[in-house]
């Protein structure tokens, strides 16, 4: 049968909540929380993050003090948001919204324990031993979202088996970027499919990587996974609109933009599990003890408004598969 949800966004609650008096901020335990992402887009995850602490007894502005850190897709910016947060003497840090947010936070500490959100491999990014033994001040939860490449190649074939020739959308200074490119190459090589790679990292450069695709003549776009992309996913997505491109990507959040179709994990309920473990942490747990945890669930959501637009008919077999429909 098929799954339809239909959607009506609300619009998002503030992403930062005002702190106690000084007074009383001292007798309360500090959370560092800094994303790579920016607030713009993140309300309804920090509210995630919130009901993930409240579930460990936590209420911020209550009996818990938040410092929030953004670095808006500006990687370069996290290693002096990681040693703000350190000179502040937090009692915890949640680094989230990519790999590049964690990995700034330990070279910044050895010892203040971190939570964090990486859609990489941690083991192999040397930020814990193993999985069910992290080992130091080290844990946190793994998206597992720049590995699913392939299986949204696939899902955008299927959306649009006449693409020859498929525009990837690449941020090359983010570290699981080359990876992701060798997963992609690989799988296009095995269907026979055409690729075309444009890289982007700054605004400017995704200026070029847009005028770059219109010259290859994409038929398709998969965008690859990335902060970045997350913060800018608005221009993206329209993008995408003008030039009557079906395109893929990793969070709902850009089928709720107009997106064609995602596939990827339930963000907010990931948050929700930053803020359990951020709250167990508090509550004495040392991170080491704490497994690292991994999404047991994927979604695809597909935006049908955005399909009539295109002109393209989604089979019944993919509608019957998709997690979601939004109408």
């Amino acid at each position: 049968m098929k799954r339809r949800v239909f959607i009506s966004l609300l619009g998002g609650a503030a992403v930062t909540w005002p702190l106690s008096a000084r007074a009383q901020q001292a007798a309360m335990p500090l959370i560092g929380f800094m994303s790579a992402r920016g607030p713009e887009d993140s309300a309804y995850l920090v509210q995630a993050f919130h009901r993930g602490l409240a579930e460990g007894g936590f209420v911020g502005g209550q009996n818990v003090a938040i410092e929030f850190r953004w670095a808006h897709g500006q990687y370069d910016r996290l290693p002096a948001l990681a040693a703000d947060l350190v000179s502040r003497r937090v009692n915890v840090i949640t680094a989230v919204g990519g790999d590049p947010s964690p990995i700034a936070a330990k070279r910044a500490t050895s010892s203040i324990p971190i939570v964090f959100g990486m859609g990489g491999d941690p083991v192999s990014a040397g930020l814990v031993e193993s999985f069910n033994r992290p080992g130091g001040n080290v844990t946190g939860v793994t998206l597992l979202t720049s590995q699913m490449e392939p299986k949204r190649l696939g899902l955008l074939r299927e959306v649009a088996p006449g693409a020859l020739l498929i525009g990837i959308l690449l941020n090359p200074t983010f570290r699981p970027a080359t990876l992701q490119l060798q997963q992609i190459e690989e799988a296009a090589r095995g269907v026979g499919q055409r690729i075309a790679v444009a890289r982007a990292s700054t605004d400017e450069e995704l200026d070029a990587a847009f005028t770059t695709l219109i010259k290859e003549r994409v038929d398709a776009l998969l965008v690859a996974s990335d902060p970045y992309f997350d913060v800018r996913r608005e221009r993206i997505v329209a993008f995408a609109a003008r030039q009557r491109l079906p395109a893929i990507y990793q969070f709902r959040e850009f089928a709720l933009a107009g997106g064609l179709l995602s596939y990827g994990i339930n963000l907010p309920d990931i948050y929700r599990q930053f803020g359990v473990y951020t709250a167990k942490i508090l509550k004495g747990a040392k991170p080491a003890d704490l497994p690292v945890l991994q999404p047991t669930k994927f979604e695809t959501v597909i935006k049908l408004k955005t399909a009539k637009a295109l002109g393209i008919k989604i089979s019944d077999n993919l509608l019957s598969l998709a997690d979601e429909v939004i109408e």
